[in-house]
């Protein structure tokens, strides 16, 4: 800098600063940003197989919805279809099921119930067909162990009347005839989409389902079950195991034991934003781990901005994803045994690089580490993603190749997506409760480009959804305050007459008036 070059300190020197304000106006520092907000990615709908594609960004479409609703409930069909079924075996004796749980917030008014309705139908379809195909083998069943069980009733009196000498041989015939009444075994009605159930109703249905069931809801109400909504305290260790799929065994006064060897629990949900704050508050949640599990995505709503005349589902695409979702159902459904599903040498090669890169971001310090619970199972949750999409690219013969390196990198970058939107619901669940409040008034005062206002003509401004009361902006202005946003007017003195005092008036940041 040159002898005759000023600072901006050297320019202000000599001048009262009361004086200087006098002229210019109040002096402002630069405001301390507030917690600042996530740049999201959209869902990546070009990992999906065309089919499954085209559908989420038509359903996208036709509901004015983010693609990420369509998008992470079309995992979760799939995973509807093929949990419990299928199983990829990724490395030595690593094996992930292909079962997953997601989360999408989004606010009230965002049709999540027409996007769910479109997604899952076909599943619906084939569950209505299920039960029509299994009519005729549960009323054989049943007639069966009526038979069984009169012959073994007739069996016991008969023994029971019998003289002493017949009595025993006619006694090993009666247990005989009772023990292949127990041996016949009546199949419970086909399920494979529940709404919000208990832990408890969530064990019978899985002992009935043989192992897996899936819980598709456009709301968050199980997460109040989670937490204790009928029972009073958490219960979450269906939810576990039905993730991880560990053995479950279940004992109830009045009841026979419940045992699943390998539960397969889906679930695909859509909760409203406050819902992700409440659920980091369940006790346990955190610790024992059910916050990792899920894959979480909270985009940006459209409401507000819609195309009111958008581009209708075409037929073709309609039926389509129809044909390939039931088809794929179908195929699964009465698998035993879970198909294995092999990596190609090539998938590994990307698998295991995707790996390393969790690894050196999961340590202390690294990009990972704030959300290191959930991030330790991301490989996981890839490995599983990678398996549905297989699944949904050859919905008829998955099982007989291996997962190819393709399929492997579009789910690598659904986990980036998924890392994404976890750090940002993680910030979420751990914020001062303030800061979202903030951020809404900061977002108005902007919109409006506001030079000041009074703190009712700010309530008169805002949503009631938001602020159903005055008094609820009080955390927000003073978070705003001390981060340099706004400054409080000196109140006027009173006159003492009595009355309302004058509502406090704020000056704001220049920065806030010029949009920036």
């Amino acid at each position: 800098m040159s002898a005759d070059q000023e600072t901006p300190s050297d320019l202000w020197a000599g001048f009262d600063l009361a004086a200087v304000e006098e002229i210019t106006g109040p002096v402002w520092d630069e405001p301390v940003p507030l917690t600042p907000r996530r740049d999201l990615p959209a869902f990546p709908v070009d990992t999906l197989p065309a089919w499954l594609a085209d559908m989420v960004a038509a359903v996208a479409e036709e509901t004015q919805t983010p693609t990420d609703l369509a998008g992470c409930l079309a995992l979760s069909v799939i995973a509807t279809a093929a949990g419990g079924r299928a199983m990829v075996c990724v490395r030595g004796r690593w094996r992930e099921p292909v079962n997953i749980y997601t989360a999408v917030a989004l606010d009230p008014g965002n049709r999540k119930s027409a996007v769910f309705a479109l997604m899952t139908a076909p599943l619906l379809a084939v569950e209505k067909t299920l039960v029509e195909l299994s009519i005729p083998v549960r009323a054989e069943a049943e007639t069966t162990a009526r038979l069984a069980k009169a012959a073994a009733d007739k069996a016991a009196a008969r023994a029971a009347s019998a003289d002493a000498q017949m009595r025993d041989q006619l006694t090993a015939v009666a247990v005989a005839l009772a023990q292949a009444t127990e041996e016949v075994a009546v199949p419970y009605k086909p399920q494979l989409v529940a709404d919000d159930v208990t832990p408890e109703n969530l064990a019978t249905l899985l002992t009935e389902q043989d192992g897996r069931i899936s819980v598709l809801s456009p709301e968050g109400g199980i997460f109040e079950i989670i937490a204790g909504r009928y029972s009073g305290a958490p219960n979450m260790e269906i939810f576990l195991k039905g993730h991880a799929g560990d053995m479950v065994r279940v004992n109830r006064q009045g009841r026979d034991a419940q045992h699943i060897e390998h539960p397969a629990v889906t679930m695909g949900l859509a909760i409203q934003p406050e819902v992700l704050e409440s659920i980091g508050q369940i006790k346990g949640a955190d610790g024992r781990g059910l916050l990792a599990r899920f894959l979480y995505a909270q985009p940006e709503s459209l409401v507000g901005r819609r195309n009111l005349t958008p581009d209708l589902i075409p037929d073709q695409v309609a039926e389509t994803y129809t044909q390939r979702l039931g088809g794929l159902t179908m195929a699964l459904a009465d698998w035993t045994d879970p198909a294995l599903l092999t990596l190609a040498p090539e998938a590994d090669a990307v698998l295991l690089a995707y790996q390393k890169v969790t690894e050196a971001r999961i340590g202390k310090g690294g990009p990972l580490a704030p959300i290191v619970k959930w991030a330790s199972k991301r490989d996981g949750a890839v490995a599983r993603i990678a398996g549905l999409l297989h699944l949904a690219t050859h919905p008829d013969q998955g099982w007989t190749r291996p997962i190819d390196a393709m399929t492997l990198a579009a789910a690598t970058r659904l986990g980036d997506y998924f890392t994404a939107h976890a750090h940002h619901v993680f910030d979420a669940m751990g914020a001062d409760p303030a800061q979202e409040a903030a951020h809404h008034v900061l977002t108005h005062i902007k919109d409006a480009r506001l030079t000041g206002f009074t703190k009712r003509e700010l309530f008169r401004g805002l949503s009631r959804g938001d602020f159903p009361a005055i008094a609820d902006l009080d955390p927000a202005l003073a978070l705003l305050e001390e981060h340099g946003w706004l400054r409080q007017q000196p109140p006027p003195p009173r006159t003492g007459r009595g009355g309302r005092p004058p509502s406090p008036r704020y000056d704001t940041h220049p920065r806030l008036s010029r949009g920036t």
